[in-house]
This record gives structure tokens, sequence and C-alpha cells, in this order.
């Protein structure tokens, strides 16, 4: 009876153990991370801005967390495949993405259906960058100005491309033709550096796409820069007048990029992830490469940059009822 009672504590005493284990095991994990590598999921294909931004942050990012973080492109639907994946994964830290803004303040205002809710499958952990956009021509066009380039294509029937349906150089060109008058017939790629060639090539006759993608270009000869979508005109081409100066005032049109975490991801995790990107961005390394990009740093916290995109979806939705735009 004695033998019976000892072992049915120890069986108690065991069970209470393990349920203890299983509660502080994810805290202590949490504690600890991280310990494996890290995914930064690109949600644009290789060689557009998100890319270009992804890459120069993930390498910050490894020295300061003591990890790799390790760069995967997911391209595809305005970037809703990547998010679908990144919200379908464990909220543990390993996993995060770099988004737009406009899959944040776009999609969900653009798409009938879309395979994740952007407010509430993640976690908004902080903005990184921001940048101005260049509106430019294929060398086809015989255009040298804003002005000329407008009064040619009220007389053509001209297109340009972008980096997918919704995406920042979607809404920029969009925002861009509407202030302008014109008409123009639009072409969604998988990403901006597909758009980009095909404008170098001559297959598509505008873009507005983010100045880090297009600025090489511009600065080869391969396409013709008109003018920024920045108020002030960019270091990297201090040449190039803003859309706003070239006939259109008031115009601006920028595109940012944020870090985001699948929804539940444990706030000690997210804000060592968010206190790294400070720290990286901060850097004399990192911020040398975005100037050198046309980007400028820009960290925020959590409650800031969920009022960002509350406030930017608004004005998005007003933007595409008004010009009736929409994807599957």
């Amino acid at each position: 009876m004695f033998k019976q009672l000892i072992g049915s504590l120890s069986t108690k005493i065991a069970l209470v153990a393990g349920a203890l284990l299983l509660i502080t095991s994810p805290i202590a994990s949490a504690q600890n991370w991280p310990t494996k590598p890290i995914k930064l999921i690109i949600p644009f294909a290789a060689g557009g801005t998100t890319d270009i931004l992804g890459r120069l942050l993930a390498q910050q990012l490894s020295k300061d967390l003591g990890q790799n973080v390790v760069v995967e492109n997911k391209p595809g639907a305005g970037g809703n495949i990547a998010a679908e994946s990144v919200a379908q994964s464990p909220a543990d830290g390993y996993t995060i993405m770099l988004t737009s803004g406009s899959m944040l303040t776009v999609n969900p205002n653009l798409y009938k259906k879309l395979p994740v809710n952007y407010a509430k499958d993640f976690v908004y952990i902080t903005n990184v960058a921001t940048g101005p956009m260049l509106l430019s021509v294929s060398n086809k066009i015989p255009v040298k100005n804003v002005a000329e380039f407008i009064a040619y294509a009220k007389t053509k029937d001209l297109n340009f491309g972008s980096a997918g349906i919704g995406s920042q150089v979607h809404m920029a060109a969009e925002n861009l033709t509407y202030s302008a008058g014109i008409p123009a017939t639009h072409i969604p790629y998988k990403g901006e550096s597909a758009a980009i060639n095909d404008l170098v090539a001559g297959q598509i006759d505008f873009m507005v796409g983010n100045l880090t993608a297009a600025t090489g270009f511009a600065k080869a000869g391969q396409i013709k820069p008109l003018a920024v979508t920045s108020l002030k005109r960019s270091k990297q081409l201090p040449d190039v007048p803003t859309v706003a100066e070239s006939g259109i005032p008031g115009f601006e049109s920028t595109g940012w990029f944020g870090l985001v975490a699948p929804a539940n991801t444990p706030k000690v995790i997210t804000d060592k992830i968010y206190a790294a990107t400070v720290k990286a961005v901060n850097s004399d390394a990192l911020r040398a490469s975005l100037d050198l990009n046309g980007l400028t740093a820009v960290v925020n916290n959590q409650k800031d940059f969920e009022t960002q995109v509350k406030a930017e979806s608004v004005a998005w939705e007003k933007v595409i009822k008004g010009r009736n735009i929409s994807a599957q």
C-alpha cells in the first residue's frame, strides 16, 4: 500500500513537472531566441527594390543577431503568395517578411479575395526605409521632359509596367497618369526588375519605378529619366527634376518597406527584431548603402506603424474606388 502511494505520488509529480516544462519551454525558447538561422521572405523577384533592401538588411541583421538571416524570394500576386506562406509559418521568429507598403495598405482594398488578413495574420514590427520613384520612358519614346511626355501620351495609347497589380510601382503610375490626365494601359509583372528589363528593351513605353532599381539603368542611358516623384530632387540624379516642378504641382509618391512576422509571435522576439533593426539601419554601413540606393532609413514602433498603415489604407481605398482599379 505504501509503495502504491509513493508510486502514485511520483507519477503526479512527474505529470506536474512535465506540464510546467511545456509551459516554460516556449518562454525559455523565446528568451533564448535566436538559436538558428532566420528566413527573411521577400515577396517580389530578385533585383527589385524590396530584394535589394532585404539583402542589405539581412547582412547587417546577421551580424547583430549572431545568426544567419537568409533571404528567400517568393514573388507573385502582388506579394500575396509570400504573405500566405509567412502567415502559415510557425510564430517563433524564424520566419519574417519585408513587405512593401502597398501589400499592407493597397492589397486589402484591391483584391476581392485574399489568402490572408493583413490586419490580423501579422504583427507589425517596424518600418525600415522609404524612397522616391522615377518616371522613365523607353528610349524609343521621342520625349525629353514631363511636358513633352504628357502631350505625347495624350495622342498615343501608351502602356506602362509594374511589379504587379497593386504594387507601389503600379499605384504610383496610376497616380501620375490620373494627375496628368493621360490614358495608359497597365502591364503587370511578377517583379520590378522584369518590368525594367522590358522597358530597356522597348517592350513597354514607360514606368514609375523605385529609384533604387531604376537609377543604374538611367545613368547607363538604357532608359530616359524624366522626373522623380519626391518633392525634392534626388542626390542620385540631381539633374532630374521632380514631377511637382515639371507641371504637376504638389505631386508626391514615395514607397516604403517594413518588417512583419506571423501573428502571435512572442513580443520578446519581436522586440529583439525591432532592436536589431534599429541598430542595423543606424549603422554607418547600412546607412551608406541605403543612401547609395536612394533610400532613407525609417524606423517606428509597432503602434505608430499600425497607425500609418490604417491611415494610408483609407487614402488608397479612395484612390482605388475613384480609379475603378480591381484585381482578381
